[in-house]
């Protein structure tokens, strides 16, 4: 199965700090280069990150608190000058239309084509090799978690069509596309020769207060990246503005079965002592970790 990389451009919460700049997501595979939020300065992380931004296919947008979107304006500009040459789709809760609109008004003579939706809860794309699925979070406004999902995926055993002499022909295609056939006057079926190449799943919780809804897209998550924007002691502060906990994070990650929980979205209160955010979380949930700006990580 081939990999997946995500690359933190921003790790910090709504007031940026010296280490850590607004939310910000690469997650790339194959062709495909998904920008999940844009917080002010991500067009400058993308330059520390050695990345060009002219790469991105698409911009998924949890929600328009501005520390997640005010770096479209710049970004959007940056790549109008570099002569971006696809088509940049933006996906996001209801109002996305009205609001790119008003960042397209901050930018005068937008000369990239762009394409905007906004999603419901649901699979909104489905390609031969991935999904991209949405779920509505609760954060006060429309808000939408995301997950990526690389599919299951069918692979014929090499020593197996050795072993029957079946040569390069249509058959191998018939057979990869799960269809039984018949080779010298005998019925081979797909499951004899083929074995499951087990798919992935990355999971996005940016801003939102704990919910059942939390906990389904989260399911099976191979990797679930999630806001731990305060400690158990801020709870009150937590409920009011509807964000998670370290501790609520990791009670997600559990309930789901999830395998690795990275926590990310963090607080300038928690700026020079992290560990107080990171090992709540283990304490609740032993396969955590915390990431800085720039950090990656490949599954």
């Amino acid at each position: 199965m081939e990999n997946i990389k995500l690359t933190f451009l921003g790790t910090g919460n709504a007031i940026p700090t010296k280490m850590r700049n607004h939310t910000s997501i690469l997650l790339s595979f194959r062709d495909e280069n998904i920008l999940i939020d844009c917080g002010e300065g991500t067009q400058r992380q993308f330059r520390y990150a050695g990345i060009s931004p002219c790469k991105l296919t698409r911009i998924l947008i949890t929600h328009w608190h501005g520390d997640h979107v005010l770096g479209l304006p710049g970004l959007l500009q940056t790549l109008a000058m570099s002569e971006y040459k696809g088509v940049l789709k933006i996906y996001g809760p209801k109002g996305t239309k009205k609001m790119f609109s008003l960042v397209e008004s901050m930018i005068f003579g937008l000369k990239i084509r762009v394409e905007v939706n906004e999603i419901g809860p649901g699979v909104f794309i489905d390609r031969n090799e991935f999904l991209l699925e949405a779920q509505n979070m609760e954060h006060g406004i429309p808000c939408n978690a995301y997950s990526f999902i690389l599919k299951d995926k069918r692979r014929l055993d090499k020593s197996k069509l050795k072993k029957l002499k079946l040569p390069n022909s249509p058959l191998l295609k018939d057979l990869q596309q799960g269809k039984d056939i018949v080779f010298n006057g005998k019925k081979i079926k797909v499951k004899d020769v083929s074995y499951t190449d087990k798919g992935k799943k990355v999971v996005f919780i940016l801003d939102s207060a704990l919910n059942d809804k939390a906990f389904s897209i989260a399911k099976g998550a191979d990797l679930l990246v999630s806001e731990a924007s305060f400690s158990s002691t801020e709870i009150g502060q937590a409920k009011e503005y509807k964000h998670l906990t370290a501790q609520e994070a990791a009670q997600i990650a559990k309930k789901a079965s999830a395998k690795k929980l990275v926590l990310t979205h963090l607080s300038q209160r928690y700026e020079h002592n992290p560990k107080i955010i990171l090992n709540e979380a283990k304490n609740f949930f032993k396969n955590s970790i915390l990431v800085k700006d720039l950090d990656s990580i490949i599954i």
